[in-house]
């Protein structure tokens, strides 16, 4: 499928075990320019303090921050959802964080945000599914896909866990494959 030309207000990524190097390759290869804000949905075990906004940085040619509650989504930026919590969207340009219980064992839930990402951005959306040892994230991108927004999921031949991407691509409507060194290059294009 072709992704020149889409409409992108929001790219939102999940995935799980596997799936860092895969993030890290993305954005080292990221252009300084776009158009859209960037959400990671990393299952990580939780932490006072996370390294992973510095260890990103270090690659990117983007700002590279961790959310807070009611933190104002820019475009150009890449912003991690905090360990511990679950991310809603509550317009297109804020969002919050919830303590509430864990879905699909993981807080954040790739789930619970896809869904509000879908109802929030609509068709302006693209939902990106990595690798991981769990399902989560595939009832969001059933959801994204209902809300007519595009979904991307990792080759599962590419995963260092492949049972996430390929629940994924057994049981949604996707419109890309994606390879881990494809990524930045298909998120480059989108507009």
């Amino acid at each position: 499928m072709e992704t020149k030309g889409l409409i992108t207000d929001l790219v939102v990524i999940g995935g799980s075990a596997g799936s860092l190097q895969v993030i890290l390759t993305m954005v080292k290869n990221l252009n300084g320019d776009l158009n859209f804000p960037i959400v990671l949905i990393l299952h990580r075990k939780a932490q006072a303090e996370s390294i992973l906004p510095r260890l990103l940085q270090q690659f990117s040619l983007i700002d590279v921050l961790e959310i807070e509650d009611k933190t104002e989504i820019k475009n150009n930026k890449i912003y991690i959802v905090p360990s511990d919590y679950h991310l809603l969207f509550e317009d297109k340009n804020t969002v919050s964080l919830d303590g509430s219980e864990k879905m699909n064992y993981s807080r954040p839930s790739i789930d619970v945000t896809f869904r509000s990402a879908a109802e929030i951005f609509g068709q302006s959306v693209v939902g990106v599914l990595l690798s991981g040892a769990n399902s989560d994230g595939v009832e969001g991108l059933k959801y994204i896909k209902k809300n007519h927004g595009k979904v991307w999921i990792q080759d599962p031949e590419t995963a260092d866990v492949d049972y996430m991407p390929r629940q994924a691509v057994q049981n949604v409507e996707y419109d890309l494959i994606v390879k881990p060194d494809d990524l930045a290059k298909r998120i480059n294009q989108l507009k």
